[in-house]
């Protein structure tokens, strides 16, 4: 497999920024299991504020381009990447699961909205070999409790070939770090956030007009007026913090 090209750094954390055909090329070829990470503007401040999670953010194989936030700022540092997000790439690991026979592991999620996607995705891919395992509660560094041991150990036995895992940033990405060597098989390991909500219908997407103009934060937040802190993150704190860093490096 050929060496990944880092299009940028952003808090010291490199963007690879690939295309969604480079990536299934890379799952294709993989020996040990590609982690993917979907990097977007609050993942990045989490890396910036914690230094743990910045290095397992750094130990992943490949960082996406997520977030439209994200992908402005690497647009004025001149790099060329592609926008990729979790939900996108979510869709496209499926597909190449059900057209190569491979099996589909989901974890994680809100109470029944694994499943509840599930139904849903194998109307579209019928005869997809897919395991659901909700588990208990993760901490925010990815420590198991009974519960979610107990569903872990339910998937490994499954044997997934793609793993989509929904507990969230930065629960996600410390968990895959903990327990990927648990699961051998493996051609894709990827934290997908929410995914699952949008896929079992709990909250639809912004039409395909608001997204070409990275209007999803505002389409979220007429949804989910609860989220407004993170989408305040997103829109505001992020580029400040990143107009910050590189004033503080060009002086």
């Amino acid at each position: 497999m050929a060496e990944r090209v880092v299009s940028a750094s952003i808090f010291n954390v490199p963007i690879e920024g690939e295309n969604v055909q480079t990536i299934l090329d890379q799952v294709s070829h993989t020996k040990r299991g590609l982690w993917i990470i979907t990097a977007n503007p609050e993942i990045l401040l989490e890396a910036r504020r914690n230094a743990r999670y910045k290095e397992i953010i750094r130990q992943a194989d490949t960082r996406t381009v997520d977030g439209f936030g994200l992908l402005l700022a690497l647009k004025m540092l001149r790099r060329p990447v592609s926008r990729l997000t979790g939900v996108e790439l979510a869709e496209h690991l499926l597909q190449y699961a059900w057209q190569q026979g491979l099996r589909v592991g989901f974890f994680g999620g809100a109470q029944g909205e694994a499943l509840e996607a599930a139904k849903e995705i194998q109307k579209s891919y019928e005869g997809l070999q897919l395991h659901v395992e909700e588990g208990g509660r993760v901490s925010l560094e990815g420590e198991e409790d009974a519960a979610t041991e107990e569903a872990r150990m339910r998937m490994m036995q499954f044997g997934p070939d793609i793993l989509l895992v929904a507990l969230g940033a930065p629960r996600q990405e410390f968990w895959i770090a903990n327990h990927r060597q648990d699961f051998p098989e493996l051609k894709a390991i990827v934290g997908i956030g929410g995914t699952f909500t949008f896929w079992a219908g709990r909250i639809q997407r912004a039409p395909l007009w608001m997204r070409s103009f990275g209007l999803e934060w505002l389409w979220r937040l007429i949804q989910e007026p609860r989220r407004w802190r993170r989408i305040w993150n997103a829109a505001i704190v992020f580029p400040l913090r990143f107009f910050h860093d590189k004033i503080l490096k060009w002086r």
